[in-house]
């Protein structure tokens, strides 16, 4: 990706490996991208759709579970193996969960644990290395990574603790990270999204039933994500307007809990 040191990093011909690409909000992710120029390396559990999206954006399909062993670095390792260099990671794969934390299986809350953490540090780990080594090889070239994030991990939603809680998790890392990284020219960010209609909710075992924030689609989301790998902006929440609880919260915890507990 060649670019000059104080410009934006160009998406046209990029290498970008994007998780949980199979749907919702990764699929769109691939699909903006390669609109935007990029190679899409779409990475999945579920072999026949995520072979689907890379057939539809013209990418490469890479079928994986970042729970195993190996798997977050194997993801890194076969990217550039296969197209020599890696610009930029989309974090996306995660699961999520709603319920009492008292009703949760030891194996759910690994499950959480390993796929929205674990899974997503490792992933960063290996990218960071590779990343590194790019940048030392080519003063012109810039990277980016974008966590897809959730707006549960700047406020915390009772009912959903422990998805709160990964989530939060990753926010405190990317911008660690980020430090970490100036000096290879490679941004970090995190994507907050509310409530996007996709599965999700489906799979984490309950359906959503609050009246605020409404659902958006996953394209939306796709197009901030889009938007943040190209300049490199630490934090991008979606939409714009939970930006206020978000700070509330940050602020005076006690105090947005309150409100919260009267309004939710």
């Amino acid at each position: 990706m060649a670019v000059g040191h104080s410009g934006p990093v160009e998406l046209r011909d990029a290498i970008v490996l994007v998780t949980g690409a199979s749907g919702g909000i990764g699929r769109a992710t691939a699909a903006a991208l390669a609109r935007s120029g990029a190679h899409v390396v779409c990475a999945g559990r579920d072999d026949a759709a995520t072979t689907e999206v890379a057939g539809a954006v013209a990418g490469t399909a890479l079928t994986a579970d970042l729970r195993e062993p190996g798997a977050p670095a194997s993801l890194i390792e076969h990217t550039v193996a296969e197209h020599g260099r890696l610009d930029a990671v989309v974090a996306n794969a995660g699961v999520g969960h709603a319920g009492p934390v008292a009703e949760m299986t030891d194996e759910r809350v690994a499950e959480l644990v390993d796929l929205n953490v674990r899974g997503s540090f490792l992933l960063a780990r290996a990218a960071a290395a590779a990343m590194t080594r790019q940048a030392a090889a080519d003063p012109s070239w810039r990277g980016a990574v974008v966590f897809v994030s959730s707006i549960a991990g700047a406020v915390g939603v009772p009912g959903e603790s422990v998805y709160s809680a990964t989530k939060a998790a990753v926010e405190a890392f990317a911008p660690l990270l980020g430090e970490e990284l100036r000096p290879a020219r490679v941004t970090v960010s995190t994507v907050l999204p509310g409530v996007v209609e996709t599965g999700f909710f489906a799979r984490r075992g309950a359906a959503y039933d609050r009246r605020v924030p409404r659902p958006i689609l996953p394209d939306r989301v796709a197009d901030v994500v889009v938007r943040t790998l190209r300049d490199g902006r630490p934090r991008r929440i979606e939409p714009r307007w939970l930006e206020i609880p978000a700070r509330l919260s940050a602020a005076s915890p006690r105090t947005y809990r309150a409100l919260a507990r009267r309004f939710s």
